[in-house]
């Protein structure tokens, strides 16, 4: 990448970059030379790995060709990792392959893991983040010990569902979800229905903090904590705590909230930097609250591509992602069926689980076929 230049550089092969690519695919490239500049030749679709995990898909089956997309659109693909961004001077370094200057910067890289800076250094520890390490661990533990899943929003719900039903042997499995309790953001209805799930399938829940360090611990300072530890006999211990921001972007010199994530307006565009974008779990929009979370990602996807294409010709952004009152989550239980909700709403079967892969698959067919040569 030394000595290249650039009119538009995509960081990252996040889900709304797939969007992005699938639109100049479509309709053309908005700027003369692009490039996608990402760590791995593909993209593992988060919504699909706990199938994964429990046997439904082969590892293949939720993965995008960013590689092949890259091809379609006619644009340069670099594998490597961004470290670095100069804004003032409009330049990208990455990793093995020096600098390249741009116009127009998007970036998409996604959120890094938290679990060694919140819970310490336990050689059993496993986080979600990045996804492709989750599953390069999960591959070659090859066990079907007991495990413990930390962290009670809805990746670690059916992280637990899935390693409860390994094809290989089911686990033991504890979900302990922190004080917050089972997923927090949740209404009443679908927060009971899925306790009674986890019930049903013998999947321990306990609603305490844990105490990192070398080895892990549940906290005692909760009077409801039983006084035996599942972190002392676990095997593994998945960590699903959540995106926490890299730390190249603020060093970097762009705008960064108090948590460390890129600073974006309604455009998905930098606060301090008016042509660098950003979306998903890097970036936090400044005008009103977006979860970090996949379904808001796949959806900001056409809308960053629409933006993009606007400044490449020289014209202001005009659209903007605004999230619905509520989202439809469909939760895995990994055992045939499915719970599914919308607000206060919730049900549990097998129907909600044919949707769900229905749903996904069809996700991952779409850029299957764009990815297909002419």
């Amino acid at each position: 990448m030394e000595s290249q230049e650039f009119d538009l550089v995509l960081l990252g092969g996040g889900h709304a970059h797939c969007a992005v690519l699938a639109d100049w695919i479509r309709h053309g490239l908005p700027a003369e030379r692009a490039a996608l500049v990402t760590p791995s030749p593909y993209l593992r679709y988060s919504g699909m790995v706990p199938g994964w995990i429990a046997g439904k898909y082969a590892e293949e089956e939720g993965r995008v060709d960013l590689k092949s997309l890259a091809a379609r659109a006619g644009i340069t693909f670099i594998e490597d990792r961004c470290i670095a961004i100069d804004p003032e001077a409009r330049l990208v370094t990455a990793i093995g392959s020096g600098t390249a200057s741009f116009t127009h910067c998007s970036i998409d890289t996604g959120g890094v893991g938290r679990s060694a800076a919140v819970l310490g250094d336990d050689p059993r520890l496993i986080d979600v983040r990045p996804i492709d390490g989750l599953a390069d661990r999960l591959r070659g533990d090859g066990g079907s010990g007991p495990a413990a899943v930390i962290g009670g929003g809805a990746g670690g719900v059916e992280l637990a569902f899935a390693l409860r039903n390994q094809p290989e042997a089911k686990r033991d499995v504890t979900l302990i979800t922190g004080k917050a309790g089972l997923l927090p953001t949740f209404a009443r209805g679908p927060r009971e229905l899925v306790r009674r799930a986890l019930d049903a399938q013998n999947i321990a829940t306990i609603e305490a903090d844990v105490v990192g360090g070398d080895t892990l611990q549940i906290s005692r300072d909760d009077p409801q904590t039983s006084p035996d530890d599942p972190l002392e006999t676990a095997e593994i211990v998945v960590a699903a705590l959540g995106s926490g921001a890299p730390d190249w972007p603020g060093e970097s010199g762009l705008d960064v909230d108090g948590d460390g994530f890129i600073a974006v307006d309604k455009f998905q565009r930098s606060t301090s930097h008016s042509h660098i974008f950003a979306v998903g779990d890097v970036a936090s929009r400044q005008d009103r609250h977006v979860p970090h979370s996949g379904v808001h990602s796949v959806h900001a996807g056409p809308v960053l591509a629409a933006n993009l294409r606007r400044v490449s010709g020289g014209k202001e952004p005009v659209r903007s992602y605004a999230p619905r009152p509520a989202s439809l989550y469909i939760l895995s239980t990994a055992n045939g069926r499915a719970i599914a909700t919308y607000g206060p709403i919730a049900t549990e079967a097998e129907w909600v689980s044919d949707l769900k892969s229905w749903i996904d698959k069809r996700w991952i067919a779409s850029y299957a076929k764009l990815a297909r040569p002419v």
